[in-house]
């Protein structure tokens, strides 16, 4: 199993997680809130081959964190994919756009000029502007368009820029998360958690849980589950091997 987003480093008993996680999956990506946390997590925590730690600044918190985008800019340079990162457009975070536009575009521009990164990128509300500044830095690398919500026809404009997508169980809760998932472009998709954030059943979605989005795209896709579950651990090889060719 693999799980392509993945707050780690979050979960109440954050080290035992991390080890049974390490134990369960082929490869787990942690991604942080912000370059602080990063450094601290990376300390924290043991390096282990099957899992991945990366320095983000989630668009939630670009107006408390923006100070520290600097060392994100540093950390960058020697990591080979980035993440959390993006735009939330929705009323709550909006307030704090231009902040986090800033903060995205120096991201962006900085993985262009070291010849491009991964990332995983967060896009609430936010679609059309995060493609826009894609397209400003074509060389930007690979985006993972993380738990995506924007309408299918910015579905459609990301796969078309090349985008990936990564969706956790959560993700079928709703209606509009289903048809989503059953028009996103079979060959990027690969499994996420998102947890501790994400939850089904009031009950966080945990690293190892990737067949439940196996299950959930199964019906969606006409594919058994063991068919969706096979998909998906193609998708994520291939992608693994975009992500170390950067």
């Amino acid at each position: 199993m693999m799980d392509f987003h993945c707050h780690l480093d979050l979960y109440p008993g954050a080290r035992e997680v991390y080890r049974e996680a390490a134990r369960r999956n082929e490869f787990t990506w942690l991604v942080t809130t912000s370059p602080k946390a990063f450094a601290a997590t990376s300390s924290a925590l043991e390096p282990l081959p099957s899992v991945l730690i990366t320095p983000g600044l989630h668009p939630e918190i670009a107006q408390e964190r923006a100070a520290e985008l600097d060392l994100l800019l540093e950390q960058i340079a020697r990591v080979k994919a980035v993440g959390e990162v993006g735009l939330d457009g929705s009323p709550r975070f909006k307030v704090h756009y231009e902040v986090q536009r800033r903060i995205f575009g120096a991201v962006i521009a900085r993985s262009a000029e070291l010849g491009g990164r991964t990332l995983s990128v967060h896009s609430r509300c936010a679609v059309r502007d995060v493609l826009a500044e894609l397209k400003r830095h074509p060389n930007f690398g690979t985006v993972v368009m993380h738990w995506f919500s924007g309408s299918l026809a910015e579905l459609k404009a990301a796969a078309a820029h090349g985008c990936w997508f990564s969706i956790g169980p959560a993700m079928f809760e709703s209606a509009n998360g289903r048809a989503l998932a059953a028009a996103m472009p079979r060959d990027r998709v690969v499994p996420e958690s998102d947890g501790p954030f994400a939850k089904v059943a009031g009950k966080p979605i945990m690293p190892w849980n990737a067949i439940r989005t196996a299950e959930g795209l199964g019906p969606l896709w006409g594919l058994s589950n063991d068919e969706a579950a096979e998909t998906l651990a193609r998708n994520g090889c291939t992608l693994l091997r975009t992500m170390d060719r950067g």
